[in-house]
């Protein structure tokens, strides 16, 4: 796994957004649509905004999600909220902006549900073209935390997590993310200097770490990577 180390956040965001559309442009190129599943976190609407300046045949782009708190659709802890007010949103094609179904009441359904999108989207087993993901201080990525029952899937696309600073999620699975043909991190915050680290070292007792690095690139910020004078 290849580390970008930019100055601050808003460089780190910009730099990895120039990844991510370089790689939706090859799958646009190839086959006239392209995949890009979204963290949630607040790294996401600077990924967001950034992606909104590139020039890209966006209304091909398919825009899923990598987790999703299970909360109702205008609880202001809904990550899909990001989506819907970044200035991408405007260049997107609505019937291509998959957002998870956690509004409905059995999370189970949802998980297969958000998996059969999946699918239909990107083939079957699906690979998605790229994924962005955040990474947590306690070295947690998706909805992917420690211990978490969630994170030993091995079958499912799409799992329900535990409670976890008070709301269970729906997450893909390490199966899902690692059939991806690019990985984007995008990391930043002292806070995250130490999980970075243990990334980077394919640390194990970490969750992010757990995720395939051959096709991942790292984007971070001068605090995480602790180069910050």
């Amino acid at each position: 796994m290849r580390l970008v180390v930019a100055r601050d956040d808003a460089a780190a965001a910009r730099a990895a957004a120039e990844f991510v559309a370089e790689r939706l442009g090859r799958a646009l190129v190839r086959s006239r649509r392209a995949t890009l599943a979204l963290s949630g976190g607040r790294a996401a609407a600077w990924l967001l905004a950034a992606l909104a300046e590139r020039e890209l045949a966006w209304h091909g782009v398919h825009l899923l999600q990598v987790d999703e708190r299970l909360v109702p659709a205008d609880d202001a802890d809904r990550n899909w909220r990001t989506v819907l007010r970044s200035p991408l949103a405007a260049r997107l094609a609505a019937e291509r902006m998959h957002p998870m179904p956690v509004e409905l009441a059995d999370a189970t359904l949802a998980a297969r549900r958000y998996a059969e999108t999946l699918i239909a989207v990107a083939g079957d087993p699906p690979a998605l073209d790229v994924v962005h993901l955040g990474l947590g201080a306690d070295g947690h990525t998706a909805s992917l935390f420690p211990g978490d029952a969630a994170l030993a899937e091995r079958r499912e696309l799409v799992a329900v997590s535990g409670h976890h600073a008070g709301h269970r999620r729906l997450t893909l699975t390490l199966p899902a993310l690692d059939r991806a043909r690019a990985v984007a991190w995008l990391v930043t915050g002292a806070d995250k200097t130490a999980a970075l680290a243990g990334l980077r070292r394919g640390d194990r007792a970490l969750p992010a770490a757990r995720v395939g690095r051959t096709r991942a690139r790292c984007f971070a910020d001068e605090a995480a990577a602790g180069t910050a004078g």
